[in-house]
């Protein structure tokens, strides 16, 4: 089944991530491009997460996951090898409407971290529904290379004249056409 694409606002949401190795230090990384309102518990942890989470000034706990961890969380990333902790977690993020995922368990997850780009305020996100991670990561770096270098100023000119030019049907008819016009040239 195909994952619908998403982009969530995690303003004001806390996270949770459950684990403190690499693939924890993976999606925190990911995260940290998008919020710094992260949270980390694990009983382990490696180097290289320790000096992220000191280097983001992250919250984190040096222990065992307890139930209710997650109550007042609003995505929790479980980046542990216990598919038993795994399930729990999951079943338990049901209780207190906390979106779930389970690392390498599709089966506990409420979404799926997508191969993205991210260039300041363009994001773009490259899913194969957890068919193929290793296409995804490749078509990520090939598209990467693709975007041009200065988007970041075309898209800054495009939201100064969002936000000064009166709405309606003259300033969508302009936009598109700066857009559609910045596109064909590249």
């Amino acid at each position: 089944m195909a994952y619908f694409p998403a982009f969530v606002q995690l303003e004001n949401k806390k996270i949770l991530i459950v684990g403190g190795g690499y693939i924890a230090l993976e999606k925190l990384e990911k995260l940290l491009d998008f919020t710094h309102d992260i949270y980390i518990i694990s009983r382990d942890f490696s180097d290289d997460m320790l000096k992220k989470i000191q280097e983001n000034d992250l919250s984190y706990l040096q222990r065992d996951y307890k139930v209710g961890d997650i109550k007042d969380i609003a995505i929790v990333i479980v980046a542990v090898d216990s598919l038993q902790l795994q399930e729990e977690i999951f079943y338990e993020s049901k209780h207190y409407n906390c979106l779930c995922n389970s690392v390498d368990s599709v089966k506990y997850c409420d979404f799926i971290f997508p191969s993205y780009v991210k260039r300041e305020e363009l994001t773009v996100a490259i899913s194969t529904s957890g068919t193929s991670p290793a296409f995804a990561k490749h078509f990520k770096n090939y598209l990467s290379d693709l975007i041009p270098e200065k988007v970041s100023d075309f898209l800054r000119e495009m939201k100064t004249l969002r936000q000064t030019l009166p709405k309606g049907k003259q300033r969508m008819k302009m936009l598109d056409e700066k857009a559609k016009d910045y596109v064909s040239k590249l």
